[in-house]
């Protein structure tokens, strides 16, 4: 993490590592554990940690038959907001003072106040883990960067099923827009 973004006003956004979404990609990796020490880092801290799910309205009002992905899980009965399949992993679950937003698409900006929250905590620099990197990790670094967001993305709290489009992510897109460090480091540098 560079100098200047460690001196902003920092949150961890903590991107769909949910109960249905880790099942399927699964955690023989221990993604979530890495995820878990970024968090209970933050917290020491005192950064803020917001979780963000997606999940949907019952009948589906929210998913548009033009969106391959969400009408997929639509058609299948999927990713209903109030389903477990929905809920943060018990592993990391949120504590006190975590903020926990549902999100309808598929960057944590769409369809939740998230950019409210940041700017009325007065937060400039965010911090990203999630699954999946090619789904919400790269679609939120490419919208934070266009709202002026410092950014940092954690390359193995960040997980995709095809690894090597994970590795052109982490290794060539991101450090365009971001800071790109493992979570070893950046739980190194916070506790710094």
């Amino acid at each position: 993490m560079n100098a200047a973004a460690a001196s902003e006003a920092t949150a961890l956004i903590i991107g769909d590592v949910q109960n249905g979404i880790v099942k399927s990609f699964g955690d023989d990796d221990g993604h979530v554990a890495r995820v878990a020490s970024a968090i209970e880092a933050a917290h020491l801290a005192g950064i803020q940690v917001i979780y963000v799910r997606v999940g949907f309205r019952a009948g589906y009002p929210d998913v548009s038959p033009r969106n391959r992905g969400f009408s997929a899980a639509a058609a299948n009965n999927m990713l209903l907001a109030d389903s477990d399949e929905t809920q943060i992993d018990a592993r990391i679950a949120p504590l006190e003072g975590d903020i926990v937003m549902t999100k309808r698409r598929i960057s944590c900006f769409s369809g939740t106040d998230l950019d409210v929250v940041l700017r009325s905590r007065g937060i400039t620099h965010l911090v990203l883990a999630g699954i999946s990197t090619s789904g919400v990790i790269l679609s939120t670094v490419r919208e934070a960067a266009d709202r002026d967001y410092a950014l940092t993305v954690l390359s193995d709290g960040a997980k995709d099923n095809d690894e090597e489009l994970h590795r052109v992510l982490v290794e060539k897109l991101f450090p365009r827009q971001a800071d790109v460090i493992t979570v070893a480091d950046w739980v190194s540098a916070v506790e710094a």
